[in-house]
């Protein structure tokens, strides 16, 4: 008899409306092709905490922002540490995975980061503007951001929202990276069209600037996507280091770059199955 093939359970909200995306079809596509390896079933993040144990490795993908769901998305991250779950992406990761605070480190590290403060008597520290970006700590997909005049942003700072200066970007470019091996750029030529990628061919320095993020974060296996933007001076700054459930945009992709994309995906999650097993949490 053949060997048994591992199980998957791939989470994904096929109904989620995204602004200038199309998630349901990037998940077709996908589990169309990692049917190929494995024995896979689709469900909704709000099913996953119930389901996950029938399988060996859990996928988390285009499942939405987690405020949508949160209640079932904390079930299902505190279900799956205490039993060492094999959740892709590890649920691990420093950076959106665990809110907004990462730009803040970052940012007062001294990192090509957006500057980035959330305190009034912090305003001081961004650069002079006329405007600026007032966004939730917990946010996700735009959901509350909001540009906000000079002189009305000091009454939104409560703690709960991070404040960053307006910058006149020339565009924005992200880096797509599987485990910690770079697969594609693609960039928004024009600002005011943030999904309407083509693919970009990065220098040396734009590697080695998405390159540091990937190194800074601690997940080894799982994909992230590093957001940039050419700011007015030339140089990158992190606007996001997505490391939860990224769109791909493997629709912007050609052929031959979407086949190796998925290629390093499957080659990652089987490296992920011989891996150690996640470490029990403490009850």
């Amino acid at each position: 008899m053949p060997a048994a093939r591992p199980r998957l359970l791939y989470v994904t909200d096929l109904a989620y409306q995204a602004r200038g995306r199309r998630y349901c079809d990037e998940d077709i596509f996908l589990t169309a092709r990692l049917r190929e390896d494995f024995d896979l079933a689709l469900c909704h993040p709000r099913d996953a905490a119930a389901l996950m144990d029938a399988f060996v490795v859990v996928v988390v993908r285009n499942s939405g922002p987690v405020l949508t769901h949160q209640e079932a998305y904390d079930a299902f991250r505190a279900r799956a540490l205490a039993s060492g779950a094999r959740v892709y992406n590890q649920l691990c990761g420093r950076a959106d995975m665990v809110g907004k605070q990462y730009l803040l480190d970052l940012s007062a590290a001294g990192h090509p980061v957006i500057p980035t403060v959330d305190r009034p008597e912090d305003l001081h520290r961004l650069p002079e503007t006329e405007r600026y970006v007032v966004k939730p700590k917990l946010g996700a997909d735009s959901v509350g951001l909001r540009i906000v005049p000079a002189d009305g942003v000091r009454d939104l700072v409560d703690g709960s929202v991070l404040v960053q200066p307006c910058i006149d970007f020339a565009y924005e470019v992200s880096f797509y990276f599987v485990d910690h091996r770079f697969q594609y750029a693609l960039y928004a030529p024009h600002p005011d069209r943030r999904w309407q990628l083509e693919p970009y061919g990065p220098t040396a320095d734009d590697l080695e600037f998405a390159q540091r993020f990937i190194d800074w974060n601690a997940i080894d296996h799982g994909i992230q996507r590093v957001d940039a933007c050419r700011a007015p001076g030339g140089e990158l700054l992190l606007v996001e280091l997505e490391d939860l459930n990224p769109y791909l945009s493997l629709d912007a992709l050609s052929d031959r770059d979407r086949d190796a994309f998925v290629s390093a995906m499957k080659a990652s999650l089987h490296r992920f199955l011989a891996a150690e097993p996640p470490a029990v949490a403490p009850a």
